[in-house]
């Protein structure tokens, strides 16, 4: 797993020895404004980020692939992730501190995430789920280029009442740049 450079950031793969750093991050009430809560501790957070070392499910179908996405030469400002299925689709999310919303950062840590996942992985399409509440998640999967995913894809999904998921192919989602 690669390190990726962007403009403004370094993704760097996520290790157990990013947890204090991240626990600061992650420890941002608005980020679970919709969904889930903060880690409940650094110790926690440590053993979690242990598991995801692996790269990869027990049962080896599946690479998880996470990044912690830093300022270059700055703090840590989130995260991005992708579930990597042998099919060639990729699951992705990520989490941002927000005091780094409406900068572009996730836009553009996102899209070079899917670039590397697309040129290394061989992905082919990505999906993302979120609370269809989330408008700033919303927003920055539009400007990535996903829609609502097909319906042959949603019946394999089993989706809360409240979530919707959203599809890209790959390799390159259409880029809005006009998008904040």
């Amino acid at each position: 797993m690669n390190a990726i450079e962007t403009d403004r950031l370094m993704l760097e793969p996520l290790t157990a020895a990013h947890a204090e750093e991240m626990f600061a991050v992650l420890s941002d009430p608005a980020i679970y404004e919709f969904e889930n809560a903060p880690p409940a501790s650094v110790a926690a957070l440590r053993e979690q980020y242990r598991r995801w070392e692996t790269r990869g499910s027990p049962d080896g179908r599946e690479r998880w692939l996470n990044w912690v996405v830093r300022r270059r030469g700055a703090e840590l400002i989130g995260y991005v992730q992708a579930t990597v299925h042998p099919t060639g689709r990729a699951g992705i999310a990520y989490e941002f501190n927000n005091r780094y919303w409406r900068r572009g950062y996730g836009r553009e840590a996102t899209r070079a995430m899917l670039a590397e996942l697309a040129s290394r992985y061989a992905v082919r399409e990505f999906t993302a789920v979120l609370k269809r509440a989330n408008f700033r998640s919303l927003g920055l999967l539009q400007c990535l280029g996903f829609v609502p995913a097909p319906a042959g894809l949603l019946v394999q999904t089993g989706l809360e009442a409240d979530e919707v998921m959203l599809y890209s192919p790959a390799p390159q989602p259409r880029i809005e740049e006009s998008c904040p």
